[in-house]
């Protein structure tokens, strides 16, 4: 039996025009029987994005994570709230002011359950000194991973799931998936070494906020997911049973990349165990059956091939 729209409760979604947050809002509209009904945080109601989710049947409001008090305004009413920052948009520090706004407007708002994507806060692993790991700008290893994690502090006293996620498979697509090497094989090139790689379909995030918003008793709690842990070689291959050619995983020196991707992929080889570890697929299929797997997800993403 569907519920009806008076029954129904309110989850305002920041990000709700991005990857994470327009996977949840999909995600609801998606189910025939949601008990919930989405509030859509944007800071352009009338931008092309914002209006495909009005279409959805989503509630577009306007409010922007600088102005505390729009976020407070969206928050109100609403059961439940999904709290995600912009890395790619801000510096980190921006993004720990951001967290604080969010759990501040939830606090005085009253929402019942929040959901706020975030991540391992790399410092906590690493020892101080440690040479392999060079100290960024704001005393960051991994900012986009620290900033998040160092703002979950931000959301002591608020009914919050800390939802940590993984690596976005879509990022393997950049460029167009792996390149032809110069003997006309194809190639993904990732300073992985041996080590698992956590890695999931970004709609699945979306999908694993709103099981998390289904389950109250999941306030509190820390809920690590993944599609599947693979290494460099699984995810060649994943790549090469869908193009129908060979493609060979290449391990690239981690002094390739900008230091912040560096010591990513250097937190994701030396500290695989407490990071992959904490990511089991099988635990994240019970909270969300609908997982997919990344051969699942690559054959339902066309834009996966280079010239």
């Amino acid at each position: 039996m569907s519920i009806s729209p008076k029954e129904k409760r309110v989850v305002a979604v920041v990000g709700a025009t991005g990857r994470q947050g327009g996977g949840l809002v999909r995600s609801i509209a998606a189910d025939p029987d949601s008990r919930f009904t989405v509030r859509a945080l944007t800071r352009d109601a009338g931008s092309p994005r914002a209006k495909e989710l009005a279409g959805l049947g989503a509630e577009v409001v306007t409010a922007d994570l600088d102005d505390p008090a729009s976020v407070e305004a969206a928050f109100t009413g609403a059961y439940g709230a999904f709290c995600v920052t912009a890395a790619q948009e801000h510096p980190p520090e921006r993004e720990t002011a951001h967290a604080a706004t969010m759990a501040a407007a939830a606090r005085r708002a009253g929402v019942a359950h929040v959901v706020w994507s975030t991540f391992e806060d790399t410092r906590t692993f690493v020892a101080p000194g440690d040479e392999r790991f060079p100290v960024l700008p704001g005393g960051y290893l991994v900012p986009h991973y620290d900033a998040k994690g160092a703002a979950d502090a931000e959301f002591a006293g608020v009914p919050a799931t800390f939802l940590r996620t993984a690596f976005y498979w879509e990022n393997l697509l950049d460029g167009g998936g792996p390149r032809r090497g110069e003997d006309g094989v194809r190639v993904l090139a990732l300073p992985l070494g041996s080590a698992r790689l956590p890695g999931i379909a970004v709609a699945d995030i979306g999908r694993c906020a709103h099981a998390i918003l289904r389950r109250p008793e999941l306030a509190g709690k820390t809920v690590s997911i993944t599609g599947e842990n693979l290494t460099g070689t699984e995810l060649a291959a994943g790549f090469a049973e869908s193009l129908g050619e060979p493609v060979r995983f290449q391990d690239v020196p981690l002094d390739a990349f900008p230091e912040a991707l560096a010591n990513m992929f250097r937190f994701t080889r030396e500290f695989e165990t407490a990071y992959a570890g904490a990511r089991d697929p099988a635990e994240v299929r019970e909270l969300h059956p609908g997982l997919l797997t990344f051969r699942q997800w690559l054959s339902e993403t066309p834009e996966r091939t280079s010239r």
